[in-house]
């Protein structure tokens, strides 16, 4: 079975077709698909206010297939950029229908716009074709001339559609990143172009598909290959449909041939746009998810239930939720609930609307506006918010001001509001009952500076107990906008390294954090040149004051084999420069989500040029990265950079990710746990 396809059925808690379906037994019952696919929420498909819009065009291409410039309908999803590559769901229509009929009767737009508002669906683009390949057969034409036509549209979609759509729009032009799908006629299409076609095709659906599908037996040629190749295959319809029998007749070869798939059969659904749109909302909702997966690695445990994909209502008395752990005192909001929804209030009589501010990476679709109660409460339950650790703000009356419930966190270039969403079944940066280090605030003076500068260190279990032995050291930098206080409190790297070194997964080690900005002294000589700065004044603090400063201070191993130096986002820079161009001072340098363009050539001095001498000083160069928004070009770079050193001859450098997060604080703590057990381990003789 395919890796993607246990990652989804996992994911969805959705049985796929060997489990027993809807079709009638023997007896004349049935099973209820309820609960494997509930019907889409109230006002699913209707406009929402307050979100962001994808955006519909009408398209034309140049099809060698038919000999004509033919039509196409583009969705485009919110926020689309040249800057990011998107999948791609070619989306088909039936017999009575061409490139208008999704758009006129399914509104797939409102429907995916709302399900990204919710993070419920990876942002794509969906093509809407005409599914005839002809230049004169229309909806009106009979059976006996259209089918050809639909047939031929394989040709026309393979040789000129998707290249036009490659060409035109920033896509990924991968099989992982291809989907096709459709209704009726396009449902038939679906099945025989996406199955005919898996080196082309990666995730395939057919909704209430037409008697236009080969015979079940002709779809799947090598069910190993298609076992191999598929991501996801749904087939659906409804079960007062006339064509139930087709879906049927599918099912039953997919189930023979033990292919794995999802079968949907829709209680009381026609061969309407009431069912479709229902196949669409699910549908995409399951597309896209990790595809590019390496293939070459061991297929991967399935993961733990997870029904975050399905429709929840609205928290009510029996979900209430649970005051956030971010929470000041005894605050009762936010509250975060089971699906990681959460609740907002604000007790704000006079003001005349509050909303909840998102654009420091709470969600999308922001500022969230709050409702007033009749006591001059404000509340907002939130769509479901991706598990971690995220910065607000409340916005009242135009003003921009920090929840009083909640703890404020250095994040944003001042303090602010933050949440933290729990991700279920992961407690590595949790606070367990194990032996704790400590973390110290220390002040020392900088003559770089001429200043007096503060720093956190952490000191592991038993420092003070064993007056004798001496440790490593890692210096690790936080991020732009945040201080030296961020790995501690935003990303709990105590408890992270609390629990590796009682798991005896890491070595002991002391942590210095350094607040990442500096100026010289005054009277010392400045940078000539326009508003570009000195990044050299932070480089000579950490080797000048900093680590002399440290060294005399705690019992470390004062030697380049026991430093290291790590950070996130500009700190990854920092670290980057400082670390790989002062390879006598530090043996191992970490980069979480702060790679960019590297020549192999001149880079930190050239340090890449000599593949045997860099792995003889370096003990590991350490790339992490998420792989959405801001991070999916620095996943590029850090990928890129991680093949080319390999290339190159070097060996220590290791290249890992995240997938499905972005920038931020739940990325970074996963790369502290990957990164620190790695760090001053003895040397393989």
């Amino acid at each position: 079975m395919s890796p993607r396809i246990v990652a989804l059925v996992a994911y969805a808690v959705l049985a796929c077709a060997t489990a027993a379906v809807s079709a009638p037994t023997g007896d004349g019952k049935k099973d209820d698909p309820a609960d494997k696919f509930p019907a889409p929420p109230k006002d699913f498909d209707k406009k929402r206010d307050n979100i962001d819009r994808g955006k519909v065009e009408l398209v034309e291409y140049e099809s060698t297939t038919v000999g004509t410039t033919r039509k196409a309908r583009v969705y485009t999803p919110p926020g689309y950029s040249r800057d990011q590559k998107y999948p791609v769901l070619y989306l088909l229509h039936g017999i009575g229908g061409d490139e208008n009929e999704w758009a006129r009767g399914g509104a797939p737009d409102v429907i995916l716009d709302n399900l990204y508002a919710e993070k419920k669906a990876t942002p794509m683009i969906v093509v809407m074709p005409n599914g005839r390949a002809s230049k004169d057969v229309t909806a009106k034409s009979g059976f006996g001339q259209q089918g050809p036509a639909f047939a031929a549209f394989e040709q026309d979609l393979l040789t000129d559609l998707i290249p036009f759509i490659e060409k035109t729009y920033s896509v990924k032009a991968d099989r992982g990143s291809r989907a096709i799908a459709g209704l009726s006629m396009g449902g038939g299409q679906s099945l025989n172009f996406g199955l005919g076609n898996l080196d082309t095709f990666a995730w395939v659906g057919g909704f209430s598909s037409a008697p236009n599908t080969k015979r079940p037996a002709d779809l799947i040629r090598d069910p190993e290959e298609a076992k191999k190749k598929l991501e996801l295959l749904y087939v659906a319809c409804g079960d007062k449909d006339g064509l139930l029998r087709v879906s049927e007749g599918v099912h039953k070869m997919l189930d023979e041939k033990k292919v794995p798939h999802f079968y949907n059969v829709i209680p009381g659904g026609a061969h309407d746009f009431k069912v479709w749109k229902s196949d669409l909302y699910h549908f995409t909702q399951l597309v896209f998810r990790g595809a590019g997966q390496d293939r070459s690695a061991p297929e991967k445990q399935p993961a733990k239930k997870d029904d975050s994909l399905l429709e929840k209502p609205a928290p009510d008395k029996a979900d209430e939720g649970r005051p956030a752990a971010t929470n000041i005192g005894n605050a009762a909001y936010p509250r975060v609930h089971a699906d990681s929804r959460a609740t907002f209030q604000l007790k704000a009589p006079d003001a005349k609307k509050v909303q909840v501010f998102t654009n420091y990476g709470l969600g999308s679709g922001g500022p969230w506006d709050m409702t007033r109660g009749g006591d001059g409460v404000w509340t907002l339950t939130s769509p479901p918010i991706v598990p971690g650790f995220h910065y607000y703000a409340l916005v009242v009356d135009g003003v921009r001001v920090n929840d009083p419930g909640s703890d404020t966190f250095f994040g944003t270039g001042r303090p602010t509001s933050g949440i933290e969403v729990p991700e279920k079944g992961v407690d590595f940066y949790h606070a367990k009952d194990v032996p704790h280090g400590e973390v110290r605030s220390r002040w020392y003076a900088s003559k770089v500076t001429g200043q007096t500068r503060h720093i956190m260190v952490y000191t592991p279990p038993d420092y003070d107990a064993d007056r004798e032995t001496r440790y490593p050291v890692l210096y690790l930098q936080h991020g732009g906008g945040e201080d030296e206080t961020g790995w501690v409190k935003q990303g709990h790297m105590n408890f992270i390294l609390d629990n590796l070194i009682a798991d005896k997964k890491a070595v002991p080690m002391i942590v210095v954090m350094e607040k990442g900005y500096a100026t010289r002294a005054a009277g010392a000589p400045q940078p000539v040149g326009p508003g570009k700065g000195d990044p050299g004044v932070f480089e000579d603090v950490v080797l000048k004051d900093l680590v002399p400063m440290i060294d005399a201070t705690y019992r470390t191993k004062p030697e380049r084999e026991s430093r290291a130096i790590a950070g996130l986002s500009m700190g990854a820079g920092q670290s980057l420069r400082i670390g790989l161009t002062h390879l006598d001072t530090f043996s191992a340098v970490g980069a979480f989500s702060g790679v960019g363009k590297v020549d192999l050539k001149t880079s930190f001095g050239g340090v890449f040029a000599d593949a045997a001498a860099f792995d003889k000083k370096v003990s590991v160069l350490y790339l992490h990265s998420g792989d959405v928004g801001l991070d999916e070009g620095i996943h590029k770079n850090a990928e890129a950079l991680y093949e080319s050193l390999q290339k190159s001859g070097i060996k220590n450098v290791t290249f890992s990710d995240k997938k499905g997060l972005g920038h931020e604080w739940q990325t970074w703590r996963y790369a502290f746990h990957d990164f620190a057990p790695r760090l001053f381990q003895p040397v393989k003789k």
